[in-house]
């Protein structure tokens, strides 16, 4: 799944790395006396201010995979994100979602997502209680069976497909304007709002310590935008 979503991204135009702190690049740590590993890539690309791959393993029974595309604001553009938790029997959960960070997701997007037959998952998971920031065409799971994982992975893919294709179709707005003032706004307030799940963050705080957990949160998981840069 990984290798299939960096090619995804690969296909993206002026696709550049961004540089990341050295101590963040890959990470190690001790967690319940299993080692932990983690991964981090991060590029940006035209329509995109920050494309993130985060891969984790702990000892050899535990890996997860977390990604999120953020959009350059100036673009019409939803956040891409998607989370899957592999155990020795199998994904234990999984999400992905086009995310709006406007009134609502783009019409392009929207029309794309309505072509799709969407696949009825036997275990749906309840969302978090932070979770206003996903879309109606959200999904998170607990595949029931192998076949359910391999559905998850084409609905993922399709995701990336829709997102970049509506890309390419986009042109985009001046960074002063309203509707791009609206999206740069729309992604602070989904890193805030991601920014609350206290799972990923006691995790960090246990491996390693809570100002350690909350710079790294801050810094490279869930950094708001800042500036537009247009």
């Amino acid at each position: 799944m990984t290798n299939n979503i960096s090619s995804r991204r690969d296909e993206l135009p002026c696709l550049i790395p961004l540089e990341i702190e050295p101590s963040l690049r890959q990470i190690y740590g001790e967690l319940n006396g299993e080692e932990l590993f983690v991964c981090n890539e991060l590029h940006a690309a035209k329509g995109f201010r920050k494309l993130h791959i985060e891969i984790a393993s702990l000892g050899g029974g535990l890996q997860i995979l977390h990604c999120v595309f953020f959009p350059d604001p100036c673009y019409d553009l939803p956040i891409f994100g998607t989370d899957v938790v592999i155990g020795p029997s199998g994904v234990s959960a999984a999400i992905v979602d086009l995310s709006p960070v406007d009134k609502s997701l783009p019409h392009l997007v929207k029309n794309e997502l309505e072509k799709i037959a969407m696949p009825e998952f036997q275990n749906v998971r309840e969302l978090p209680v932070w979770g206003n920031i996903f879309s109606n065409y959200v999904h998170f799971i607990r595949p029931d069976r192998k076949e359910e994982e391999f559905i998850f992975l084409d609905l993922v893919d399709s995701y990336l497909k829709i997102l970049i294709n509506t890309m390419s179709l986009t042109d985009p707005d001046g960074p002063l304007d309203p509707p791009t003032i609206r999206r740069f706004k729309g992604q602070q307030f989904y890193c805030l709002q991601q920014k609350r799940n206290d799972k990923t963050r006691n995790v960090l705080a246990k491996v390693f310590s809570s100002q350690w957990a909350d710079r790294y949160i801050e810094t490279l998981l869930f950094d708001s935008p800042t500036s537009i840069k247009g």
